[in-house]
């Protein structure tokens, strides 16, 4: 107790005896522009080529697009006249030597899979959910194996319709069609994929039994939203109209 006494008082004698501080005694500097001494984040990645293999990368994914090999180029080398020459004539030469570390395929498969895992899991909490609406036994091997069916089916689907980044055409074949057009026609079909499955889970749900709900409900639901998400804003509240319209006028409920 008495060392505690003391240290307070300590404390509290060193704290009133502290002088006070005068900002007019303080030196004003300016700060170091002098740059930093050491190798920075950008000599790291210069040293291991790393532009260098993202323009090879950029100008892969052009020639597969049909698009001029110096678009979305942002690295450019600070030369001369003679050099920058020399790299336009051979733009693909000297950076084909640096192979990207991931081709359009892999890409696309590993997209493919990232959302139809995402797909069939949300068909699996469909799947409970309807056999809970109707109060029946949960049988849960049964329901892992329509998931797992429902993730081959859109894989193939996902693979084949949906605008990869590394390849935008609506199939992977050369269809001969500009982009543009296949990008229309891609949402012509999300469009009318996402009318009839809307308006036709509409219907079964208020006119089948239960057992056809069971059955169609899930993979249905899971068409309609992955076909509203691929569709852009002025595609795809239209296709919710006329979901909604279509279950007003003929009085049905959700």
């Amino acid at each position: 107790m008495a060392k505690k006494t003391r240290k307070g008082a300590a404390s509290s004698s060193g704290s009133s005896a502290a002088p006070d501080i005068d900002a007019a005694g303080i030196r004003l500097m300016q700060p170091d522009r002098s740059g930093p001494s050491g190798k920075t984040l950008l000599d790291f990645a210069g040293g291991q080529n790393l532009f260098q293999q993202a323009d090879a990368r950029q100008r892969q994914l052009n020639k597969e697009r049909g698009l001029p090999l110096n678009t979305g180029i942002v690295v450019k080398k600070a030369s001369s006249g003679q050099d920058n020459g020399s790299d336009d004539d051979n733009g693909d030469g000297a950076d084909e030597d640096n192979e990207p570390a991931i081709s359009p395929f892999a890409e696309r498969i590993l997209d493919t899979t990232l959302w139809c895992v995402s797909i069939a899991m949300l068909h699996f909490t469909l799947d409970v959910l309807v056999q809970n609406q109707y109060a029946i036994e949960i049988e849960w091997p049964v329901i892992v194996r329509r998931s797992l069916q429902a993730l081959g089916v859109f894989s193939l689907l996902f693979y084949n319709l949906h605008r990869h980044a590394s390849d935008p055409r609506l199939l992977p074949l050369r269809l001969g069609l500009p982009l543009h057009v296949q990008d229309r026609l891609r949402q012509a079909v999300f469009f009318v994929t996402s009318s009839l499955t809307g308006c036709y889970l509409i219907y079964i749900t208020n006119e089948y039994s239960y057992i056809a709900v069971l059955m169609q409900a899930p993979p249905l639901g899971c068409l309609w939203v992955w076909s509203v998400v691929e569709m852009d804003l002025l595609w795809a509240v239209p296709s919710l109209v006329i979901a909604v319209t279509f279950m007003l006028y003929n009085g049905y409920g959700i």
